[in-house]
């Protein structure tokens, strides 16, 4: 049975990797923070949970010397785009030393046939040009947030691991993913769970920002899927792009919501939620991983967005 270990194993892509390597055959473990975390997980009793903080360079070579595992995927991080305008320095230092800890302590005990995941983002591409859609793997870096910038560092970390110390390190850049757990600092989550306030009579109109920005969506389902194939079957030094390849104005996602809201909601712009730098339009070219792999979406947007509203229906 292979051994897998999950950083951030409680967060919201986290707990439903655990599920997909479970239901494949692997034994799971993981790092987590908080305890009001671990609720995300609905096969806790089945996972080996350690709560450390990735920051700590021994508790986390010890982790690893403890679990030596056959797979790791990197997931911790801090991952709000508009949080990292707030806190530059705290999502850099998180984000990139977490990561040099692991691999540090993968390099210093010499395990060579470790395959390590490590989860860069779309959001590297940032203020891409009309003439760069779709986004392959060669779009150039136009970060416009810093938590962008701290995803080109960990992704050029892994690469420079492969490169300099032979690890075996596939990278990733997944664009928007959603579904039920995810936090309602993102904007689908924030709006299901606005209209579920309306529906029970909490607020009364539903305020938005700008809504003209066009995201590629796929369901976490789908994206932890490709997490794992991506570690089975991807090639060590490699870099591959995730995502549905459609994009959808914020505008459309909100009405889709709307329509299987119960009873009919106003919507007023809010100045005051216009993000600070908003990229037009991020729409993913897959073409790499998919001739590679086989992987594509097969969740509905509808789907998610419906199990997402019904998710926050059900935390009243």
């Amino acid at each position: 049975m292979k051994k897998a270990l999950i950083t951030g194993v409680t967060g919201f892509a986290g707990s439903y990797l655990a599920d997909e390597l479970l239901e494949n055959g692997y034994e799971v473990s993981g790092t987590y923070l908080s305890e009001e975390s671990i609720a995300n997980l609905s096969n806790k009793d089945r996972v080996r949970l350690h709560k450390i903080d990735l920051l700590d360079e021994k508790a986390t070579f010890d982790l690893i010397e403890k679990e030596k595992p056959d797979y790791l995927f990197h997931l911790a991080a801090l991952t709000s785009p508009r949080a990292s305008f707030d806190n530059p320095k705290e999502t850099f230092v998180n984000n990139v030393s977490g990561e040099l800890n692991i691999l540090e302590a993968v390099k210093k005990l010499g395990l060579k046939d470790m395959r390590i995941l490590i989860i860069s983002s779309a959001e590297v591409y940032g203020a891409v040009s009309k003439e760069d859609l779709p986004m392959d793997e060669n779009t150039p870096f136009k970060p416009s947030n810093p938590y962008a910038v701290s995803k080109i560092a960990q992704d050029f970390l892994g690469l420079q691991y492969y490169l300099s110390e032979k690890l075996q390190i596939v990278r990733v850049r997944p664009f928007n993913h959603i579904g039920p757990r995810q936090s309602p600092q993102f904007v689908v989550s924030a709006f299901a769970k606005r209209i579920v306030g309306i529906e029970n009579g909490n607020e009364k109109v539903m305020k938005v920002g700008n809504l003209s920005s066009r995201r590629d969506f796929t369901s976490v389902i789908d994206i932890v899927k490709a997490y794992r194939l991506a570690l089975e079957k991807g090639e060590a030094g490699e870099v591959y792009n995730l995502g549905s390849g459609k994009s959808y104005a914020i505008s459309e996602i909100l009405d889709m919501l709307l329509k299987m809201a119960k009873g009919t909601i106003e919507v007023e712009q809010d100045p005051n939620l216009v993000k600070t730098a908003d990229d037009a339009e991020l729409l993913c070219d897959y073409s790499k991983f998919k001739s590679l792999t086989g992987w594509e979406p097969q969740i509905p947007i509808e789907k998610t967005l419906q199990d997402t509203l019904d998710y926050w229906r059900n935390q009243n």
